[in-house]
């Protein structure tokens, strides 16, 4: 068909000029061996290191959910994940309150809130900080279960952990845990050397706050499932490490994020403003005594051919959400869209220079393009800020929609690709992944995908060093994409029938059952790492 319209395809690939960004040098703990840290090829490790703000965990308790999983192995389990806690950086008390309790998996409530009660009885007014579950290795819907009951319901951070590591203790697994539980403790694992010194350009200068917005849809052949929207804020500065997450159901398949604002009436308070953004403005200002002066805005899982009718609608509603606090209070905004699912793949122009490749035979983590295949007006580039594992690697496609903050073309690529240093669950910079199986290497990559599944982690020994990988794009909004997955668990059975309740309405005039609040103790911290 191509030559009957007169059109010729080239065999030879388009050739782009491209650069590669260095990679930020991290902070650690002064009491660690190693202070500072500067990644090599998108990666370091934890060896010789200790968190920059270790979490304290004095009270916790286990439930353990596996018939196969005796008493003295679940507590064997405990008291290493205790210890590789302490020698991370935290404060980790060694010993449970209770015992560790053995329940059935169809269970779960009455477990969950047995425990819960027990502990509270026994501390005498003080709270019980963290549940450790070890489950089933085929869990179903337990794992979901667990999460919904302990944020929604007791206000409880959570950790689970499957049997097989409970028999199988790997370092590297306890390791990956530790970095877990401390963000969800309200640690920080590491921070950018620049962030500690003001050095981070239009960030540094005044307090700036840095929002990551997602929305997850039903899954094909689901028509009445309501969508799911997501946005975490940074709530430090000038660290800007953690992100408070928010969570809201909307209309089905709606991209348009609905409550980033809204008003509603109240018979005793007349009319009341609301929202994600004007939650997490407010939720920034106690956190750090000064309300922010600029806003960074990564958007997730837009199309082109929904750009500016998001743009428009979410700009707005940022812009009311800032002005509901005070009248003259608009702050400048810089939009972002990051995608993902795009067909544009990058390879190094000299195959046979390894030094222009990673390990993998993949471009160089930090790799940009900005030019050629990019909009010839418009302000976007493609940053791949991760080292490939298997196959090729894909770069995130940032699309700068809207920019009151004048950032260079440099300033937003560095700035993009050092927050992609900062993501908590890891240490390696994160950027989308792509796999490839061959009939070799089949039964690997089926462990890697139920990992990622399980967990959105990946695991490996590479001389006795702990590297976690980890999957898509820039930390924030990466992070609202775990808030709004977990936020599918807190989906009552009933709410996939086609229920409506007097709640938000999407603009198809439909309306969603809202989701159960989550407790204010656990949405002042990661709790969706």
């Amino acid at each position: 068909y191509a030559k009957e319209f007169g059109i010729n395809i080239s065999e030879k690939l388009t050739s782009v000029e491209a650069r590669v960004l260095p990679a930020p040098w991290l902070k650690y703990h002064d009491a660690g061996k190693e202070k500072e840290c500067l990644p090599q090829v998108g990666q370091w490790n934890m060896v010789n290191k200790k968190v920059i703000n270790g979490g304290k965990v004095s009270h916790w308790a286990c439930i353990n959910f596996s018939r196969s999983v005796q008493e003295t192995t679940a507590r064997g389990f405990c008291q290493e994940l205790a210890q590789m806690c302490q020698i991370s950086g935290m404060e980790f008390n060694s010993e449970p309150v209770l015992p560790i309790y053995s329940a059935r998996p169809d269970q779960v409530a009455k477990a969950l809130k047995h425990v819960y009660n027990v502990a509270l009885h026994k501390l005498k007014g003080k709270e019980l900080e963290l549940l450790l579950a070890i489950l089933p290795d085929n869990n179903g819907a337990l794992y979901g279960d667990i999460k919904r009951i302990c944020e929604t319901d007791l206000g409880l951070i959570s950790q689970c952990c499957l049997t097989k590591h409970v028999f199988k203790i790997s370092k590297q697994y306890l390791a990956n845990v530790s970095l877990k539980i401390n963000v969800k403790m309200g640690g920080r694992n590491t921070v950018l050397v620049d962030a500690l010194s003001w050095r981070i350009p239009l960030v540094s200068d005044i307090p700036t706050i840095i929002f990551g917005a997602d929305v997850t849809h039903p899954e094909t052949g689901e028509d009445s499932s309501p969508s799911i929207a997501a946005v975490v804020a940074s709530q430090d500065w000038p660290e800007v490490t953690k992100y408070a997450g928010l969570v809201c159901a909307q209309a089905h398949r709606q991209e348009l994020i609905q409550d980033l604002y809204k008003t509603w009436h109240d018979p005793q308070r007349g009319t009341v403003t609301g929202g994600m953004v004007r939650e997490l403005l407010i939720s920034f200002r106690k956190a750090t005594g000064q309300k922010p002066q600029r806003i960074i805005f990564y958007r997730d899982g837009v199309s082109e051919g929904q750009f500016y009718q998001v743009l428009l609608y979410e700009l707005d509603a940022i812009r009311k959400a800032c002005a509901s606090l005070e009248p003259n209070y608009q702050p400048p905004v810089t939009f972002v869209v990051v995608q993902k699912r795009h067909h544009t793949r990058l390879f190094a122009n000299n195959h046979k220079d390894r030094s222009s490749m990673d390990k993998s035979g993949n471009i160089l983590p930090g790799t940009v393009v900005d030019s050629k295949i990019c909009h010839p007006t418009e302000f976007d580039f493609y940053l791949c800020s991760h080292a490939g594992i298997q196959g090729t690697s894909r770069p995130a496609h940032y699309h700068v929609l809207w920019d009151e903050n004048n950032f260079s073309a440099d300033e937003m690529q560095t700035l993009t690709n050092n927050l992609c240093y900062t993501y908590a669950r890891c240490t390696r910079s994160v950027s989308v992944g792509m796999f490839f199986c061959t009939s070799r290497n089949i039964l690997q990559l089926l462990c890697l995908f139920t990992n990622i599944v399980s967990s959105h982690t990946y695991v490996a020994n590479l001389n006795r060093a702990v590297f976690v990988f980890a999957a898509p794009t820039v930390p924030p909004a990466y992070y609202a994409h775990l808030a709004a997955f977990r936020a599918r668990f807190y989906m009552e059975p009933e709410l996939s029938e086609n229920h409506t309740s007097k709640s938000s309405s999407g603009t198809n005039g439909t309306s969603v059952k809202p989701l159960p609040a989550v407790k204010e103790k656990v949405k002042r911290v990661m709790f969706y790492c």
